[in-house]
């Protein structure tokens, strides 16, 4: 059984595609890959639920691990790539919270959601007045 298993793991270690998916220097990045995709996708969500500290902290990890990406030998560019990414969607979330919270996002979005309901209501207030005069002519 032993020689089997040494068998197999000398042929996939053989062909360097093989090696290179069967290495933690395929998978570590593959795995690391959900930071940056969830970054992205709350790139979409309201700029409220961001947190100032996490983006930091998430920006400056992924800084350092592009760093060690080209540092480590061989260089790994998958993880680089993933961390640049990572990066990116990070700068755009610390953008997106300081818009919001410190050059007056906050107070833009506030305004216009009540103007939508000014605009709302009186929709709805002609649509009353249209019903009770209908209601009054009949």
């Amino acid at each position: 059984m032993a020689a089997a298993i040494k068998a197999i793991n000398a042929k996939i270690r053989a062909n360097p595609f093989t090696n290179y998916v069967c290495s933690t220097h395929f998978w570590g990045p593959v795995s690391n890959f959900g930071i940056p995709v969830a970054a992205i996708m709350d790139t979409q969500k309201d700029p409220e639920i961001i947190s100032g500290r996490m983006t930091t902290a998430l920006a400056i990890y992924s800084g350092v691990f592009m760093r060690y990406a080209l540092a480590v030998t061989p260089k790994n560019y998958l993880l680089f790539g993933c961390h640049f990414i990572n990066c990116a969607a990070q700068c755009t979330q610390g953008y997106r919270f300081m818009e919001y919270w410190n050059w007056g996002g906050k107070e833009r979005q506030l305004q216009s959601q009540a103007q939508s309901g000014l605009e709302t209501a009186k929709e709805k207030t002609l649509d009353v007045a249209e019903k009770a005069k209908a209601a009054v002519s009949k």
